[in-house]
């Protein structure tokens, strides 16, 4: 798959899915038995949440992984504001870098990397960010760091990305195998980000509607 073939964040066909919100609540991951990273936490441990039945998937995506492999969550729930932020941020450096873009294709090639914050899944409590380790707690080679933008990452950082180790390779099928069973897909320009019950999610598994919308942290 090239970056031709993959549909972003940024189309206006996933702006277009209805947003209907089932009023399922955020729940902390670190009540049940998830492994958690620290390097995205917040003051306010927002970024451990996630919509229940995420929640619940990603539980039955690690019972479906070998012994000694296991999910190590990063990043659940982000804030509006905060996703403001780091699109904005994004799209800054971008515009740095490439003064004759226009805004929009700025907002498509951010799209990449960062969602639009009125798509953002993060904000709806539906999407993790998430690798692998084995039993010693050590990550396993994914081809790229999580959270390497498409220029930092020569394009490593998507899903199906091309000239990869066959080792990384495997992990990241190891990986995407436990979580789409479990019922999550894929946003195919990040490796780590996977997702349920948001707009992405209901393109690609043609629901005509969310699940869940943005949301507060109460």
């Amino acid at each position: 798959m090239t970056i031709n073939d993959i549909t972003l964040m940024s189309d206006p066909k996933v702006a277009a899915i209805p947003v209907h919100d089932c009023g399922e609540a955020l729940v902390d991951v670190r009540d049940h038995g998830l492994r958690v990273d620290d390097r995205r936490s917040d003051d306010t441990g927002a970024f451990t949440h996630l919509r229940e039945d995420v929640l619940a998937r990603l539980l039955r995506a690690q019972e479906l992984l070998s012994d000694g492999l296991c999910l190590l969550f990063i990043e659940g729930y982000r804030p509006p504001t905060l996703q403001r932020t780091y699109f904005e941020a994004y799209c800054d450096e971008l515009a740095r870098t490439n003064p004759h873009w226009t805004a929009a294709r700025l907002r498509e090639a951010a799209s990449r990397f960062v969602s639009p914050p009125d798509i953002a899944p993060h904000s709806a409590g539906a999407a993790a960010d998430l690798t692998l380790i084995d039993a010693d707690g050590r990550e396993l080679d994914m081809g790229s760091r999580v959270n390497a933008n498409p220029e930092e990452s020569g394009g490593a950082c998507y899903t199906d990305a091309p000239g990869l180790s066959t080792q990384a390779r495997a992990n990241r099928t190891i990986l995407g195998g436990a979580l789409s069973a479990a019922g999550l897909i894929n946003y195919p320009t990040e490796f780590w980000h996977w997702s349920f019950g948001d707009r992405y999610w209901a393109l690609q598994t043609q629901q005509s509607a969310t699940l869940y919308g943005p949301v507060d942290l109460p």
